[in-house]
């Protein structure tokens, strides 16, 4: 079975991320996404904590809850022409068990009345997320020097 077939066990919810979650939302995001950005660019510490704290302020952010227990972050955004997935993150001992594919449902179904195309960006060496958001009906749609441009239509 594909993980994305995994359905998780308890209550899982996504809640507005208030200015409390920002260090969470970066935890999560460095430990799931640090080893991608070291490939691509080199990680800066100051420089990721700066664009973070930037995007944080910025961006529609959701904390990923599975019973009680906060396990990840997410950050979308409605646009006219389509809903924008800007991050995915889930704490590493929380990936591989339907989490993130429950998180794109549960936005998709908030957002479906909208009737636009749900639109993310994967890095080109994070082929586990490609291959996820594959498996989840994502279609690659062009490509920059360093990611894959991704869509799934309503």
């Amino acid at each position: 079975m594909h993980p994305s077939e995994l359905e998780p066990v308890g209550l899982l919810t996504l809640r507005q991320a208030t200015p409390r979650n920002c260090d969470f939302a970066y935890c999560a995001k460095k430990a799931a996404f640090k080893h991608y950005v070291e490939m691509v660019w080199g990680w800066d510490e100051r420089e990721q904590r700066q664009l973070h704290e930037q995007r944080f302020a910025t961006q529609d952010f959701r904390v990923i809850n599975l019973d009680g227990t906060d396990v990840g972050i997410m950050s979308v955004a409605l646009t006219s022409d389509c809903l924008r997935v800007n991050q995915l993150f889930l704490l590493p001992e929380h990936q591989g068990k339907g989490i993130g594919s429950r998180c794109m449902t549960l936005i998709a179904e908030e957002k479906r009345h909208q009737g636009l195309p749900v639109r993310l960006r994967g890095l080109k060496v994070n082929s586990r997320a490609l291959a996820f958001f594959e498996g989840l009906g994502f279609t690659r749609a062009g490509e920059t020097a360093t990611h894959v441009l991704m869509e799934k239509n309503p």
